[in-house]
């Protein structure tokens, strides 16, 4: 008997993407530790380019205080951005209702990411999946540690703001049941800490999740990359570290393909 190639190929393992963040503030990008003190970083649309350049995998894109502002996100900016980045695009802040997503989409979006009003109302999420389908929506995490839930971490709104009562794991178990199709899980205790991401929280999130899940929050060194992905995360994310210039994509990928982590090569 022939054996096809297709029967002797062996699956192609997924690259593991890399993801910078831009965190947009009144058009500009900004940053700062836990989301206090939130500095200059530059104009998104020139830091978009660049990092497309450098190899990203994806962009995503948070108006950090569309929510705590009361306010839909800066649409102009997000146009303005899917116009010269050609990656895939992710946007997130101030998302209410489906129109917004299908606004947002109509900007350039790719994908969508909700938080606190997914929080108010988890039916939300039904609706987006049930519109656009679930590789659309994008489940936003702001977590942090706390006592008060069993699993020890709690599910945050606003920016890291405000600190709900919801357990961090069931409302992401939830989350997925109702069609979240991916999951940018944040943690607050170390974002912008530069101290590695939060591998426990990494690992918890993945034994549940059958979608693909970011990790985000704690990047400061090319070493802490790898770590995650071992942990469990499909995408890693960070902000800080790439728009200061302390790392780059391509020391990144290097670094991860090093611990033997599949990566796409910047024109590849």
């Amino acid at each position: 008997m022939t054996t096809t190639a297709a029967a002797t190929t062996a699956p192609e393992t997924l690259a593991t993407r890399v993801i910078p963040c831009l965190d947009v503030a009144g058009g500009r990008v900004v940053k700062g530790v836990n989301f206090e003190n939130l500095q200059d970083a530059g104009d998104p649309v020139e830091l978009g380019a660049l990092y497309a350049s450098q190899g990203a995998d994806e962009l995503t894109f948070l108006d950090v205080t569309a929510t705590s502002d009361g306010r839909e996100t800066t649409y102009d900016v997000v146009t303005r951005t899917a116009e010269h980045v050609f990656i895939p695009l992710t946007v997130g802040g101030g998302v209410r209702s489906v129109d917004d997503v299908r606004r947002l989409l109509a900007c350039g979006a790719d994908k969508v990411g909700v938080n606190s009003a997914a929080i108010a109302r988890p039916e939300l999420l039904d609706e987006i999946a049930a519109a656009f389908g679930r590789q659309v929506l994008v489940l936003s995490l702001d977590i942090k540690r706390s006592p008060r839930t069993p699993s020890g971490f709690v599910v945050t709104t606003h920016g890291g703001r405000t600190e709900t009562s919801l357990d961090a794991l069931e409302w992401t178990r939830e989350a997925c049941e109702r069609g979240a199709g991916e999951l940018l899980v944040n943690s607050m205790d170390a974002d912008g800490t530069k101290r590695g991401f939060d591998l426990e929280l990494i690992g918890l999130v993945r034994e549940l999740a059958s979608v693909p899940v970011i990790a985000s929050g704690g990047a400061g060194k090319v070493t802490d990359f790898a770590p995650a992905v071992e942990a469990g995360a499909d995408a890693v994310l960070a902000a800080s570290v790439f728009h200061h210039r302390e790392l780059t994509i391509p020391d990144v990928k290097s670094a991860m393909a090093d611990a033997g982590i599949t990566v796409r090569q910047a024109g590849a």
